[in-house]
């Protein structure tokens, strides 16, 4: 089965997207064709929504799926005429909120991703800039600013999970990635042995590396799958010698894997 779903908002749609994609994950017999549209923030921008959406109703005979956050009244009303299922986000949480603590909300465009204190706000850019700069081993002098270091072969999503604590959560996350001559060494590199107690371990099933490396570089020893198998087998002996945490990425998303090294690591949100 197939079904359109619309992530609409006056903002960024973050919001809208997050939410929206939570519920819609667990209909995993359906396949949703998902469209975001982002800063709809004047009636005439509206007006072209509900044509799109209604065109889709058309089309299809099926209603699509609509979250949303806008917080402007008289584009809600305009958005709410559509062919559509809708699933509106603020009125759905906000109004019983309101009710319980008795005071209405601030409703204003954009508050969820606020910058919040300039102190929050410094602590996310030194972190995206701590993560940047010190990618793939680059300069490991500076270890002793992580708060942790990922470890892992080449290609098992250090560097996506550090950008994403960064952003997330003010972590400062560096990343080393555990070659084959490391590896024949079954011991952890001189540069990380006096940061071992930050270390977190990151591995992969061996087939799924193998169709991530054939990507970047096909038809190479680097991606066959052999190497994969020798690369995961060692790297995971390493972990359990050296007693270092790790966790398989292999059907996890970058969100999850963050969330997970936050818990097992007990590392804190560094924003407020």
């Amino acid at each position: 089965m197939n079904r359109v779903a619309f992530f609409i908002s006056d903002g960024t749609g973050i919001t809208a997207e997050a939410l929206g994609h939570s519920l819609l994950a667990q209909f995993e017999s359906i396949n949703f064709e998902q469209i975001t549209l982002p800063y709809i923030d004047s009636i005439e921008k509206a007006h072209q929504v509900v044509e799109r959406i209604n065109k889709i109703e058309q089309d299809t005979g099926s209603k699509p799926i609509v979250f949303d956050t806008i917080v402007d009244q008289s584009i809600r009303d305009i958005i709410g005429r559509a062919q559509s299922f809708k699933v509106d986000i603020f009125a759905t949480f906000l109004s019983p909120l309101e009710q319980e603590l008795e005071v209405h909300s601030s409703y204003t465009v954009g508050k969820s991703h606020a910058g919040g204190s300039n102190k929050s706000y410094m602590a996310r850019i030194d972190a995206v800039n701590y993560a940047l700069d010190n990618d793939d081993g680059a300069r490991t002098r500076y270890y002793d600013g992580a708060d942790v270091i990922l470890v892992g072969v080449s290609r098992s999503g250090k560097t996506p999970t550090c950008l994403y604590m960064a952003m997330q959560f003010g972590i400062k996350a560096a990343n080393y990635p555990l070659t084959e001559e490391d590896l024949g060494t079954m011991s952890l590199p001189e540069s990380l042995q006096p940061h071992k107690h930050k270390i977190f371990g990151l591995t992969i099933d061996p087939e799924r590396l193998a169709a991530i490396r054939h990507e970047r570089r096909a038809n190479s020893r680097y991606s066959s799958l052999n190497q994969c198998y020798y690369e995961v087998e060692e790297v995971e002996m390493l972990y359990r010698q050296e007693q270092i945490p790790f966790l398989s990425t292999t059907d996890l998303s970058v969100e999850e894997i963050s969330t997970r090294i936050m818990m097992d690591t007990g590392l804190e949100r560094r924003l407020g």
